[in-house]
């Protein structure tokens, strides 16, 4: 798997939110491989970084905790009890009998509704890997490629990382995507936590096919048909046989679910890479395919995504970068 570390084509992008909290990337630039329209690819480290701000007082979005009042708002509430059923009025004659008309009721507002899951969500606190020797590069990097390890500078990143999460000391369990760069990633967070550490095959990166290894600019004049396909469709794969964002968001979900399985109730960190993560947030948003362009996910940038047993799920983090400051 390799890094797409194609931080091509340039372009105006949205700022992180304050601190990096709830940063959501707008205005994607279009030849951008790996972090607006590309970023489905490992994208390099991001020249602009969310400013950290001041720490104290911020949320720990790897916390479970109950979902606030607004949850249970967004659901159809049940009529009051006591309001009577709406019924129609019988028709009058001069003389004779009257015949009512059945009583009828109002509407789906007064079926009961179920109640919002107030119970301890599962969250996944998403973490993608250190940078590695091809980040600062911009080449695609995915599954299929040379798999390389983490940089000086990527290690440093994991140790960070790994300090502010035992600090907070909320992560009960690791998982990380069977490539090195997370596996390496992963090590250092879990000697810190004291913690094992889940390989889970379905969190690899994208196979960008024979794309790996090459910039966004070496594959616009190499394969231009091939990547106006890629930019426009998730069911278009990379050229020699890589594979679709609906392949990768095919297993993506069948990990979370299994995950989901084995650590219901608890806080989970997952180790990997800008495609699925980004597959993370949006599934758990609702959101189509294409918003995988309007998010960046920076080397060593950490989100969150809690999800209840009612089935809903909320996005609590996005490409938070404090830890490195």
């Amino acid at each position: 798997m390799r890094e797409l570390i194609v931080d091509p084509g340039g372009g105006s992008r949205g700022n992180p939110g304050p601190a990096g909290y709830g940063a959501v990337v707008t205005d994607a630039a279009p030849g951008e491989p790996g972090e607006t329209p590309a970023e489905r690819a490992e994208s390099a480290e991001p020249t602009e970084r969310a400013e950290p701000g001041e720490r104290a007082g911020r949320p720990d979005p790897s916390r479970s905790e109950a979902p606030h009042k607004g949850r249970g708002e967004l659901r159809a509430q049940p009529e009051p009890a006591g309001s009577p059923p709406t019924t129609s009025s019988p028709p009058t004659t001069g003389s004779g009998p009257t015949t009512e008309s059945p009583p009828t009721t109002d509407s789906p507002r007064n079926v009961a509704q179920p109640p919002p899951d107030l119970s301890t969500p599962t969250t996944f606190v998403l973490l993608r890997h250190g940078e590695t020797p091809l980040t600062s590069q911009k080449r695609f990097s995915g599954s299929g490629g040379s798999d390389p390890v983490l940089s000086d500078a990527g290690r440093h990143q994991a140790e960070r990382v790994a300090s502010e999460l035992a600090a907070r000391g909320t992560v009960q369990a690791i998982a990380s995507s069977p490539l090195t760069r997370c596996r390496e990633t992963a090590e250092i967070v879990a000697a810190a936590l004291g913690l094992g550490v889940r390989i889970e095959d379905g969190l690899r990166e994208t196979d960008f096919g024979a794309w790996e290894g090459l910039t966004f600019a070496e594959v616009r004049e190499r394969h231009p048909d091939d990547m106006n396909a890629w930019l426009g469709s998730a069911d278009a794969a990379p050229t020699g046989g890589g594979e679709s964002f609906e392949t990768v968001a095919r297993r993506v979900t069948r990990a979370r679910d299994d995950l989901l399985a084995a650590y219901a109730s608890r806080t989970v960190l997952l180790v990997s890479h800008v495609t699925p993560i980004k597959t993370l947030v949006r599934l758990a948003l609702g959101a189509p395919p294409e918003s995988l362009y309007r998010m960046e996910v920076s080397a060593a940038s950490l989100s969150a995504v809690a999800y209840y047993a009612d089935g809903n799920a909320s996005v609590r983090l996005l490409n938070d970068t404090s830890a490195l400051s």
